[in-house]
């Protein structure tokens, strides 16, 4: 059985492009995949984070991946800073690292574009995303088409080091999704959802209360033709929203065009917000159930354990290879 590994921030509550193009896919995985599921909250710590929400989040996004379908059963649930190989493998792939290829990571270039000082670490995490890969084996990694670049460099870490050290890494591959990979900004749709976008208006949450999700969809940007067709050119906003349709009712884009054949946007935008709504509402019953019981930590402990066993297995290796500590007599 082959190996996936995925981690999401908890830098703030995820979005339901995170849901669609993460976590409802992960549902899926977990029967076909041996999969190791982290909450990377040491890549969090790249920019300045309020300690109090940042431990909420971690333990708010933990719960978000078991009410929405992830089964401690099937599939490993840790969080990244409970396995301290993470940090130390991270270190060793820095030293394997290049900083001109760090530079030129486009997620670099953004979040340190016209700022004074940056954290090192907003820089070196790429290194640690990629020990974070390679710690488990993964021969998958799904991630939207923003992240593509990181997977190539990792590939590049592993290769480097194996050709260099020893022949013990795994050489991960992208798995991208090709629908609702890159669900878009309902105000700006040319660019990805993100939790960060200033404007609230521009997403919409996982634990967003129904009325909040009917307003921000029939607020979002569409254009004058009144044609629900799928165009991702000239119809940004329309495709979008027939994405966001299309893989929460499990039709065909076709199919859902043909429905809206002579209907007007109102009535498409009503319908994908109930579509919506209905698909968030049973994650978000289980979401608070968990977050008030005891049940999470037990997972997440169960987690941590397995994660601990595997990981400490390969950063041993990565130590012997690279000549690190001493071999007793």
């Amino acid at each position: 059985m082959k190996t996936i590994f995925s981690g999401i921030q908890p830098s703030g509550t995820i979005t339901l492009g995170n849901y669609i193009g993460a976590m409802n896919q992960f549902v899926e995985l977990q029967d076909e995949y041996n999969c190791y599921f982290c909450i990377v909250d040491e890549h969090a710590i790249t920019v300045p984070q309020d300690r109090l929400k940042l431990r909420h989040n971690i333990r708010s996004l933990a719960a978000l991946y078991v009410a929405s379908g992830i089964d401690p059963d099937k599939a490993t649930l840790f969080i990244q800073s409970e396995v301290p190989a993470h940090a130390q493998a991270g270190w060793m792939m820095q030293c394997v690292a290049y900083i001109g290829e760090l530079e030129r990571m486009t997620q670099f270039k953004d979040k340190s574009a016209g700022k004074e000082a940056v954290s090192a670490g907003l820089l070196t995490y790429p290194p640690l995303m990629a020990a974070d890969i390679l710690l488990y084996s993964a021969d998958l990694v799904p991630v939207g088409e923003d992240q593509k670049q990181h997977i190539e460099l990792t590939r590049d870490l592993a290769e480097r080091f194996n050709k260099k050290y020893n022949d013990i890494f795994t050489i991960p591959e992208a798995r991208i999704p090709k629908i609702g990979a890159r669900v878009m900004s309902l105000q700006d749709p040319i660019k990805k959802m993100s939790k960060s976008d200033p404007n609230q208006k521009a997403f919409i949450s996982m634990l967003d209360e129904p009325k909040q999700i009917e307003k921000k969809i029939k607020s979002a940007v569409t254009d004058s033709e009144g044609i629900v067709k799928f165009d991702k050119e000239k119809k940004p906003g329309i495709s979008n929203l027939l994405s966001i349709y299309s893989i929460l009712t499990n039709r065909t884009v076709t199919e859902i065009e043909q429905e809206y054949a002579g209907k007007g946007y109102g009535d498409f935008k009503a319908d994908v917000a109930q579509v919506v709504i209905e698909a968030i509402e049973p994650v978000q019953t289980k979401y608070h159930h968990l977050m008030e019981s005891s049940e999470l930590d037990d997972i997440l402990d169960k987690g941590a354990e397995k994660a601990n066993q595997v990981a400490n297995k390969m950063l041993k290796k990565m130590e012997n290879a690279m000549g690190l500590g001493r071999k007793r007599k």
